[in-house]
């Protein structure tokens, strides 16, 4: 029906995806903090089930890729986490910008969605808003809450580092 909406379905179907899968990574990856691995598996599967419930929406308006214009933003997720407490809040910030992308991209799809008068879809984004909305909220608080420590307090010096500052 409209090639541009089929773009959106695709940026949001991808964008949700790579998020789940970003804050897998990020859970895993600073499980020993547990309130991160816990509520990264939550927010992941808050992502989960987006893509799962945009699968009518694909059927009806397909996904494509806009071939006039480069794609300038491509989310491709945190592959890998960085280690201690600055790597967590950069970690935490990574994530932020992924679900940025996704609160944006699923306020234009609501727009379309009210343009066509498509209550499915526009049920969709209501709730996946709402999730992000969450998932925003918890990132901006675990950010405040690590950016003490990680800006503040000197990293722990090692036994070779302390061995040489005594010489």
């Amino acid at each position: 029906m409209s090639t541009h909406l089929a773009t959106y379905v695709a940026l949001i179907h991808a964008s949700e995806a790579t998020l789940a899968d970003s804050f897998d990574t990020i859970g895993q990856g600073h499980a020993n903090h547990p309130d991160v691995l816990f509520t990264c598996q939550a927010l992941a599967k808050m992502s989960r089930s987006h893509v799962a419930k945009l699968q009518p929406v694909v059927a009806r308006y397909g996904e494509a890729s806009d071939v006039e214009e480069p794609q300038r933003l491509h989310a491709s997720g945190v592959g890998e986490v960085r280690s201690g407490a600055v790597g967590l809040l950069r970690d935490l910030q990574d994530l932020h910008m992924l679900a940025t992308l996704v609160d944006s991209t699923w306020t234009v799809i609501g727009q379309g969605a009210q343009g066509l008068r498509d209550e499915e879809l526009l049920s969709i984004e209501q709730t996946a808003r709402k999730d992000v909305s969450r998932q925003l909220a918890w990132l901006v608080t675990r950010m405040k809450s690590a950016a003490p420590q990680a800006l503040i307090v000197p990293p722990p010096a090692t036994p070779l580092a302390s061995t040489l500052l005594r010489t």
